[in-house]
């Protein structure tokens, strides 16, 4: 990457960690439960956010020399949506997170993995991609 770029993904990466910060610590408690569309609406911002870091952590760490595989993205893909499905299925029965909050531990770690891989993976690819154009 040219290295009047690299200062860029600097910014990326600080203020999407910045903006994720204070999506998950401040409108997320606000919101939880009562109102359910906004808190929603509020994880979907701070997943995006998430995402983000991990994709601008993925350019500013990696230096591939080939096109790397999108196999990690799939796995966190994956990871992404069985872990929303089984949060999905533990409300379905009945464990509510007003209820048993300690249940949704281990979907929410799924979540924010599978985020972290995605990211990780396409910001990879991206540089990897770059770097041939520039050849």
């Amino acid at each position: 990457m040219s290295s009047d770029r690299r200062p860029l993904l600097f910014v990326l990466f600080g203020s999407a960690l910045l903006v994720t910060l204070v999506i998950h610590l401040s409108f997320v408690p606000r919101y939880f439960p009562e109102e359910v569309f906004m808190t929603g609406l509020a994880l979907v911002a701070g997943w995006v956010t998430y995402a983000l870091v991990f994709y601008a952590a993925g350019r500013l760490r990696s230096n591939p020399q080939e096109l790397p595989s999108m196999r990690t993205a799939d796995i966190g893909i994956a990871l992404f949506l069985v872990s929303l499905l089984l949060g999905a299925a533990l409300d379905a029965f009945g464990f509510t997170p007003e209820a048993i909050l300690e249940a949704y531990v281990v979907p929410a770690l799924g979540i924010y993995v599978g985020l972290a891989l995605l990211g990780w993976s396409i910001g990879r690819r991206t540089e990897a991609i770059n770097a041939i154009v520039r050849r």
